[in-house]
């Protein structure tokens, strides 16, 4: 009885250890939805590109006009900020249900970690728009984010990690298609955003 108990004790204690260096109200929920997002803009992006009078070409060759690249990084700053509005009301939702702080030393460790690699990975791509270098946008936009989640998972929950690595993996394997860099993308941010998100969903938020 008494190995029982201490045993049991330090199950407790690491437990807590873990919950106070890990950021574990992130949601799976908002996962999901930013991979819906990503979906619908990753549609809205097609039409753009494809369906525009203003860009002429194959899929191999495009021609993109100034004024197409404009509505094309709208559409992508829509879908961060619904992302990242989403993801803030849903961990705060999470959070209160559990009696936890939102903005933590855990959350911050979190956030900065993410913002590294994805804000060297934004201005780097910045560069490459302004030099007119859009074929590497795709592929470098989920290298670039992968990296960042791969990055924050030791400060929130494991599955962040993997989803890392596939947005990782799904870039590289990118740089070989140039041609079929939205296909990618949405495969990446919307598909496998879904896909983790319902996992995390289903094995920390229904606890």
């Amino acid at each position: 009885m008494e190995n029982e108990k201490y045993l049991n004790d330090i199950s407790e204690i690491k437990n807590m250890m873990s919950q106070s260096s890990r950021f574990i109200s992130l949601s799976g929920l908002s996962g999901v939805l930013a991979g819906i997002y990503s979906l619908i803009g990753a549609w809205f992006a097609y039409k753009t590109i494809y369906y525009d009078t203003s860009t002429l070409g194959n899929y191999r060759n495009l021609i993109i006009s100034k004024e197409a690249v404009e509505r094309l990084f709208i559409i992508a700053i829509t879908i961060i900020i619904l992302s990242m509005i989403t993801g803030v009301l849903l961990s705060m939702k999470k959070a209160k249900k559990s009696n936890d702080s939102l903005w933590n030393n855990a959350s911050k460790r979190l956030v900065i970690n993410f913002l590294i690699p994805l804000a060297t990975g934004g201005f780097f791509i910045l560069f490459l728009v302004e030099k007119e270098i859009l074929s590497l946008v795709a592929p470098l936009t989920l290298i670039f984010y992968g990296l960042a989640c791969v990055n924050a998972s030791k400060y929130t929950l494991g599955d962040v990690r993997y989803l890392g690595i596939t947005m990782i993996f799904l870039g590289l394997l990118s740089t070989w298609f140039l041609g079929y860099g939205l296909l990618f993308w949405a495969l990446g941010f919307g598909v496998c955003h879904i896909l983790y998100g319902s996992i995390m969903y289903f094995k920390h938020d229904r606890i």
